[in-house]
């Protein structure tokens, strides 16, 4: 057998040293390989980071792009409605159920031949000045408004939200009193656009079941109601004086606590076999206590100044309104009914 060499203590010192050294580069390799793959994450990370707020800003542009959008679009749908199809409590589909309504009629007595007389940018302001003001009174009881078409504005009230039959009917009637009072208060600023006589408005309402849902195609809907009580409330108001509110006994029958009435005599719509007695709202009904006390003097002389001096400019109209409230007057010294 042969011998094993023993190393030197010099060899076997730079054996070791050679080792070490190996190890310190292989460590060295290592440290340099985890290295990159560090700054290849942090890279990655800043890289996510970066994307993920390019993400997040586009996905806010896009809300509020959809939000404004959904801003413009619900200027075409009633609040009420827009609201519930918002909320997913109403389907977009052809669907309708009848319901007890309370339905409102208006428009502006004489606008054709106003219209005539003004330039089509000075109509456009006035008439877009006169449905945002009437639009403002409607919401603000609730209504649900139907649509505009032309001067004339269809609403409704009881749906798709109902405080109950009597409740519907006093505000609209409300709703009607409030828009005859801001008619008027609108008469300067309409007299220095250069219309020299007095929009007013004729308004007509009728309580009864209605059809109201969705109606049209599966590509276009339109919300809205039908049925005869929408033809009885529209020939209230084509019936109604100029500056008044003409409602059905229906009507009247709900808010004759609240409302102060005139019975104005009973008219025939097409469709129904029975007349309609209709009732002049007066306005709200007041406390005896708190309301002053009438000069009959005063307006007996008023009576009298007019039957003397009747203005010659009076429309056929207007003087068949003035006849109807001396009428109701006569009738109320004689110990009719109101």
């Amino acid at each position: 057998m042969g011998k094993t060499l023993k190393k030197k203590p010099h060899e076997a010192q730079q054996d070791g040293k050679s080792n070490l050294e190996l190890a310190v580069r292989a460590l060295q390799e290592e440290n340099k390989y985890l290295r990159s793959e560090l700054e290849d994450v942090r890279v990655l990370y800043e890289a996510t980071i970066e994307h993920g707020e390019a993400v997040e800003d586009q996905l806010a542009d896009q809300t509020a792009r959809l939000e404004d959008l959904s801003r413009q679009l619900a200027k075409y749908l009633s609040p009420q409605v827009y609201q519930s199809i918002f909320e997913g409590r109403q389907e977009v589909k052809i669907a309708s159920s009848r319901k007890k309504l309370t339905v409102f009629f208006s428009d502006i007595a004489g606008f054709t031949e106003t219209a005539d007389r003004l330039e089509s940018e000075e109509l456009t302001s006035i008439l877009n000045q006169y449905l945002t003001e009437m639009s403002k009174i409607a919401l603000k009881y609730g209504a649900t408004i139907d649509k505009y078409v032309g001067d004339a504005i269809l609403i409704f009230f009881g749906d798709p939200e109902t405080q109950g039959v009597q409740q519907d009917a006093l505000a609209c009637v409300k709703m009607a009193i409030d828009m005859q009072e801001r008619m008027t208060q609108l008469q300067g600023a309409w007299r220095e656009a250069g219309i020299s006589k007095p929009l007013k408005c004729r308004m007509g309402i009728h309580t009864d079941y209605c059809t109201v849902g969705n109606f049209g195609s599966d590509d276009r809907l339109d919300y809205t109601i039908i049925g005869r009580g929408v033809n009885t409330a529209s020939r209230l108001e084509s019936l109604a004086a100029p500056g008044s509110i003409l409602i059905s006994f229906e009507t009247f029958s709900q808010v004759k606590d609240q409302i102060q009435c005139i019975e104005n005599g009973e008219v025939t719509v097409k469709g129904i076999a029975y007349p309609v007695t209709t009732y002049e709202v007066v306005g709200l009904r007041k406390d005896k206590i708190s309301q002053p006390d009438l000069d009959v003097s005063a307006v007996s002389q008023q009576i009298n100044r007019l039957a003397l001096d009747l203005p010659e400019t009076i429309s056929a109209q207007e003087r068949d309104q003035l006849a109807t409230s001396l009428q109701n007057a006569l009738n109320r010294l004689n110990g009719g009914k109101s």
